[in-house]
């Protein structure tokens, strides 16, 4: 399996790690640490040093009751960083539902979109399907960022995030993009409480069915304060062992604000699948 974007096929035979470079004020975990161009290029190069396979740069925090950014005012946030970061030699990802955005990162070189409307905006689809070769990664959100946690949905949300996700995907099929393009996310945290993330964590393998590469975005959630009881400054063990729960099933990338430690732990977990197969073959 493979990740087709703008300028490099990733290959997802391993799993990835891409790691968040969050140029805003008021993201929930780490508002403003890296807040101005020239201190998110910097992120940007130590998240490659530490081992990131992707870099996904956003300047606009999704956190739940957060209000949108104007246009302008994400442009300048983003589109200096992503001018400098397709230098780095690795997939650039712009995380931005807005399609004026996506279509002037791609003409800089960006690699892959990662929308959390899924391109449900007005000329989000147009904007990735234009392109001839860019990723781009659909997640589920019930709601919107401003009042998605008022009211969560509500049942069983396998099935939900499935049909969602597999009807935007047949939008974008319908517009010629290629499947080898597409990534699912199920949107952990997203308008979902904390019992039905976990159960999109138990259950993740029926969101492989859809047959498409699955992103986890875990990283220092709201319910991995619930489950462990730390705040969100010290969440970094649970959020590595989210991030190996969710590899261990099936998910191909993991997008992380601690790459070093993820990188770590995946190598960890890479050496055991190797020495399982070694076994296998013995018998």
């Amino acid at each position: 399996m493979q990740w087709q974007t703008t300028r490099f096929a990733i290959d997802l035979s391993r799993p990835r790690v891409m790691g968040i470079v969050n140029v805003t004020p008021d993201s929930f975990s780490d508002g403003g640490q890296h807040f101005g161009s020239k201190a998110a290029l910097e992120h940007c190069e130590q998240l490659v040093r530490e081992g990131a396979d992707i870099l996904d740069i956003g300047g606009e925090s999704t956190r739940p009751g957060i209000a949108p950014v104007p246009l302008d005012e994400e442009r300048t946030r983003v589109i200096p960083v992503v001018r400098e970061a397709v230098r780095l030699g690795v997939p650039v990802s712009v995380d931005t539902y807005k399609p004026e955005v996506m279509r002037e990162v791609l003409d800089l070189g960006a690699d892959i979109v990662n929308d959390v409307w899924a391109l449900q905006q007005p000329g989000a689809v147009e904007a990735v399907a234009s392109h001839p070769n860019c990723g781009v990664c659909l997640m589920h959100m019930h709601g919107e960022p401003r009042t998605m946690q008022r009211a969560p949905m509500q049942g069983d949300a396998v099935p939900q995030v499935l049909a969602f996700l597999r009807e935007r995907t047949r939008v974008l099929r319908e517009r010629g993009v290629a499947a080898d393009r597409v990534t699912w996310d199920p949107g952990i945290g997203f308008g979902k409480t904390p019992e039905q993330n976990f159960a999109l964590l138990a259950r993740q393998r029926e969101l492989l069915a859809g047959g498409y590469a699955l992103l986890a975005g875990w990283s220092r959630k709201s319910s991995l304060g619930t489950a462990s009881g730390e705040p969100m400054e010290r969440r970094i063990p649970a959020s590595v062992a989210a991030a190996l729960l969710a590899v261990d099933r099936g998910a191909r990338i993991v997008r992380v604000h601690d790459v070093r430690e993820t990188v770590a732990a995946l190598k960890v977990w890479g050496a055991m699948q190797a020495a399982d197969e070694a076994a296998e073959r013995k018998t």
